[in-house]
């Protein structure tokens, strides 16, 4: 089997805590990209900001995956894949922020709002590399395709540990902010796992032909679904658990090392073929 696509997560793999990516990864994803393999950004992080300039330089013209999959955009031509969350989980997120003062944002496909003003939300915006500019919730244009609390550890248990009809929930972390858990909503069904599907038919890839490298519990669904799962070293148990193969920690530019397997697989299969 030749890899043909490679879906990268961001915090904790394509960036660590130094919070740059390794100069190892560039000089790889161009190498893969020279060789016609297509690398698509899947992340939780939203479709602006640092992660839109991670995408571009990944593959300028190709498909990318942001919102842990709720937004799947193609940057050449601007085309959207955009699942909203439904209107009346939105609602009780906002109460329940408002009532318990906890950290909530809320995201369309190209804006964000967060009504909090506590470090968390500020420093979260830095990591984002947009503008802090806490305003009501009713402000963000268009639907929303994604919420994410920033929680303890202890919260985000509890909050993952509750049923939520309707709702596909995601835990994250990012070691730029370790004291933090993420947990993303986006509508049932909607994940990374989801978002790699739909790139990969867009290329006309088959399933076992795709690479997915990540570390983190919202990177699961899609190292259960594609034919090449990797695991970066500093990616939690259950995980390294899932992946068929191990490679570097984030800081190390583990990620180059990923796609030098994409790129053996290639070169073998041409191999074969000539044999």
């Amino acid at each position: 089997m030749a890899v043909q696509l490679v879906g990268i997560d961001v915090d904790g793999t394509l960036v660590g805590s130094s919070g740059e990516v390794n100069p190892r990864v560039w000089e790889a994803a161009g190498i893969a990209r020279e060789k016609g393999i297509h690398l698509a950004l899947c992340s939780g992080r939203p479709a602006f900001g640092l992660a839109l300039e991670y995408a571009r330089r990944l593959h300028p013209d190709g498909w990318h995956a942001f919102q842990n999959g709720a937004s799947i955009v193609h940057l050449a031509t601007g085309t959207s894949k955009s699942v909203p969350l439904p209107p009346a989980a939105v609602k009780s997120f906002i109460a329940e922020a408002r009532a318990t003062e906890n950290v909530l944002e809320l995201y369309n496909d190209s804006g964000w709002v967060t009504e909090s003003t506590a470090a968390w939300a500020e420093d979260h915006a830095k990591l984002l590399g947009v503008k802090f500019d806490p305003r009501p919730f009713e402000s963000l244009e268009g639907c929303a395709v994604r919420a994410q609390w920033l929680l303890t550890l202890a919260q985000a248990q509890h909050m993952m540990s509750s049923t939520h009809p309707g709702l596909e929930v995601a835990q994250s972390t990012s070691p730029l902010m370790p004291d933090t858990q993420f947990v993303g909503f986006t509508h049932e069904g909607v994940s990374k796992a989801s978002a790699m599907r739909t790139i990969a038919a867009a290329y006309g890839v088959d399933m076992e032909d795709v690479m997915y490298i990540g570390d983190s519990g919202n990177d699961l669904p899609a190292l259960r679904v594609v034919g090449h799962p990797i695991a970066m070293a500093n990616a939690i148990p259950m995980v390294i658990e899932t992946a068929k193969h191990t490679v570097g920690s984030d800081n190390e530019g583990g990620v180059a090392d990923a796609l030098e397997i994409a790129i053996a697989s290639l070169e073998e299969t041409a191999a074969a073929r000539r044999a």
